[in-house]
């Protein structure tokens, strides 16, 4: 009798498990990856091509709808703000947005511009016209109604336009505040600049690509462990950061726990005790 129990309980667990992963299966995921690498009036970067893929790669792989069917590369303004557009259109009734970005970000007056790879600022306003204000990439995730909005920044970089009359206070960018039920994790501190790694990948990018991979990893989790991986990876030169407002619901990249470790301390689902690197208390 206790055999037969047994496999009732082994049975009852394994179906509640594939309702767990059938309930994440069910969520319009929705992902706008861009990656510039080879810009013309500005330092070719050698990474972030190849970044963008390996996130558009994983993001597929965990059901995300990546728009444009993969990872969008070396954009112009006007490719730039095509790929926006139908990011927008795609949002429409979505659970979870996701925005991940690599190549040259600018910091001027406090506010963060993506550069696209045609972009050749003589000067500040030059700057405000041919780049990509992340406040508005912002707004139009908010507006989306999504319950989860993600921005995902490896764009921390030297200011490549500084000769220029470009005035940063320092390289990076400047610090975001994050939209309710957003989370925005840079691949750096504000106004540090980020490393843009010397085998293929950024070291924020190769963290982010394997955490997302591992179930029972929450959110706040994720990039905490995010954050771990590139500390050690490049020895403490660079420390990620993450800016974040209440988020409601749960969220699993890659699946919630399995159910034996449903008793253990909820801390994959929200903030520990002790906040992750960069989280404000």
């Amino acid at each position: 009798m206790s055999g037969r129990n047994g496999i009732l309980s082994r049975l009852i667990v394994a179906a509640f498990v594939l309702c767990i992963g059938t309930a994440v299966q069910a969520e319009k995921r929705v992902a706008l990856v861009i990656g510039n690498s080879a810009y013309r009036s500005a330092p070719k970067l050698p990474n972030p091509a190849g970044d963008a893929r390996l996130i558009s790669d994983t993001l597929s792989s965990l059901g995300f709808l990546v728009v444009g069917g993969g990872a969008q590369v070396d954009l112009t303004k006007t490719g730039f703000d095509d790929v926006l557009q139908a990011f927008g259109r795609e949002l429409a009734g979505a659970d979870v947005a996701l925005f991940y970005y690599a190549g040259h970000g600018v910091e001027t007056h406090g506010l963060n511009y993506l550069v696209p790879v045609d972009a050749d600022p003589a000067n500040e306003g030059d700057v405000f016209m041919q780049g990509i204000a992340m406040a508005g990439v912002l707004d139009q995730m908010e507006k989306s109604g999504a319950r989860i909005n993600l921005v995902l920044l490896d764009a921390c970089r030297n200011n490549p336009f500084r000769d220029r009359g470009v005035r940063s206070a320092t390289g990076g960018l400047a610090q975001m505040q994050a939209p309710a039920g957003t989370l925005i994790s840079f691949a750096t501190q504000p106004r540090s600049v980020a490393l843009d790694g010397d085998n293929g990948h950024s070291p924020y990018t190769r963290a982010l690509a394997v955490t997302m991979r591992h179930q029972g990893y929450g959110l706040f989790r994720t990039f905490n462990e995010v954050g771990l991986a590139v500390e050690k990876a490049t020895h403490g030169r660079q420390l990620p950061w993450v800016a974040a407002s209440p988020i409601a619901d749960r969220f699993y990249f890659s699946g919630a726990p399995a159910v034996a470790r449903e008793t253990e301390p909820a801390r994959d689902a929200g903030l520990a005790a002790r906040p992750p690197r960069g989280v404000p208390r």
